[in-house]
């Protein structure tokens, strides 16, 4: 059986990768073991997927129902889990390093937090957003495990185009103790280019926001890590969707055509 800390040791040995890797976002234990199972090195959670399964839009998450969504994913497979753990579930900083001291007795490898409220929908000011990361990153020194913290720039996601303030941010949370860094709505190779020539540290890039990029391009652009969010889960859904249609206006079944062979998804899953 592979350790918690055993985990922690590789992902943070990922991240010193001379090229990029995928790091793939599951949305439930069935795809966690299937993606483990096709050969990725590591997986990342993603809020708005999870959300789906309950029934609910990304944000109506609650802090516990995010620690056992994490430790059933973290139990179900041997490779690394990074938590998406949106703002921390918390505006304090002190609140922060509180309630990741709780996730990281999930079992997972690394979190994410970011500086957007999920209460007030807002940046958080930018001396408050460095505090928390800073909180953060010191009590994951105190742990028992070498958790790999990444720190999110919400602005060019959340619809503030300021790059240079995406910059600021991320270079202000390197100094502060961020392992990874992270500005999600990154749209084009040139901005990542520009973002990834300030910082020091590895970064995450969000390749649903640039969809005609290979991996190899995003890799030379400056990304270490390349994750999808909740692409995959909504990718998932789309087959649902048209098949209902299907079935609801032309009362046909084609669909069926499609369908996973279920003995593949039986040896992913690794079950005898």
């Amino acid at each position: 059986m592979t350790s918690q800390l055993q985990k922690c040791e590789r992902l943070a040995e990922l991240h010193r990768a001379s090229s990029a890797w995928v790091i793939p976002n599951p949305w439930d234990v069935g795809s966690a073991k299937l993606l483990q199972g096709l050969g990725f090195k590591a997986l990342a959670t993603t809020s708005s997927g999870f959300a789906y399964t309950l029934g609910r839009v990304d944000g109506e998450v609650s802090l516990e129902e995010k620690l056992q969504h994490c430790r059933q994913l973290a139990a179900a497979t041997t490779i690394p889990l990074n938590a998406d753990f949106e703002n921390g579930f918390a505006d304090a900083p002190e609140a922060v390093a509180d309630n990741i001291k709780r996730l990281a007795a999930t079992g997972v490898a690394g979190c994410s937090i970011e500086d957007y409220g999920r209460d007030d929908h807002t940046l958080y000011e930018f001396s408050l957003a460095v505090d928390r990361v800073q909180a953060a990153a010191e009590v994951i020194k105190e742990l028992d495990v070498p958790l790999q913290l990444t720190a999110r720039a919400e602005n060019l996601l959340r619809g503030v185009q300021d790059l240079d303030d995406t910059i600021k941010r991320l270079q202000a949370f390197e100094a502060a103790g961020a392992d990874v860094l992270y500005a999600p709505g990154i749209r084009t190779l040139e901005q990542l280019r520009q973002i990834t020539a300030e910082i020091n540290k590895p970064f995450n890039v969000l390749a649903s926001f640039i969809p005609g990029a290979t991996v190899a391009q995003l890799s030379a652009a400056g990304a270490t890590r390349i994750s999808v969010g909740g692409a995959l889960n909504w990718a998932a859904v789309a087959p649902v969707l048209q098949a209902g249609k299907q079935m609801l206006q032309q009362g046909s079944f084609s669909w069926l055509a499609n369908m996973a062979a279920a003995g593949e998804v039986k040896n992913l899953l690794g079950d005898d």
